[in-house]
């Protein structure tokens, strides 16, 4: 039986738990050879050594580590096939009660992050003249809001907007790169 991965790298940021963890299954699932980040060591170790995924700890607030990321896969791995962007914070804070630390985390993780990880991952593909994906976990609240998610809905709306604009900069670059806008989900989060 054909799988839809065999013989692709995957990385999955912020794929030691939640939507990310499920993502990693599928992709293994798929045949794919996967990595995944994620900031907490023994978490991600454990579900390394569950799933024979690769781990790379990193914290993806930090733009290097966020560009680290794919530059540790390629090195362990010989390229990335796919980026998958699921890291994310959803913290609550209204428009009248967030305060700008708030509001600057979910950029960090929810916008910044995802950012950088497609810029090395993108210049990565393009060096190598070879297509590729990029998958962006937005948010159903992006198109119309939750009261009490608003710096979420607004970092995830910029993400939305990124992944708009890199698709249409890079598609004759055969790198094509998409946004899975999910509502809530039933996640095992640690």
């Amino acid at each position: 039986m054909n799988q839809l991965l065999e013989d692709k790298v995957v990385l999955v940021n912020g794929g030691s738990q939640g939507v990310g963890a499920g993502i990693v299954r599928a992709a293994l699932r798929e045949g794919a050879t996967v990595a995944f980040t994620g900031r907490r060591t023994e978490l991600g170790e454990k579900f390394a050594a569950e799933t024979g995924a690769t781990f790379v700890r990193a914290d993806l607030t930090d733009p290097a580590q966020a560009r680290g990321s794919v530059e540790q896969v390629v090195a362990a791995h010989g390229r990335i096939d796919c980026l998958v962007n699921a890291a994310g914070l959803t913290s609550r804070g209204t428009l009248l009660d967030t305060t700008p630390e708030l509001f600057d985390a979910h950029v960090a993780i929810n916008l910044r992050a995802p950012f950088f990880a497609m810029q090395a991952a993108v210049q990565h593909l393009v060096d190598r003249g070879a297509p590729g994906t990029v998958v962006n976990i937005i948010t159903s609240s992006a198109h119309g809001g939750q009261s009490f998610l608003a710096p979420y809905v607004a970092a995830k709306s910029g993400l939305m907007g990124l992944t708009r604009n890199a698709a249409h900069a890079h598609r004759w670059d055969r790198v094509r790169i998409n946004g899975l806008n999910i509502g809530w989900t039933a996640a095992c989060i640690a």
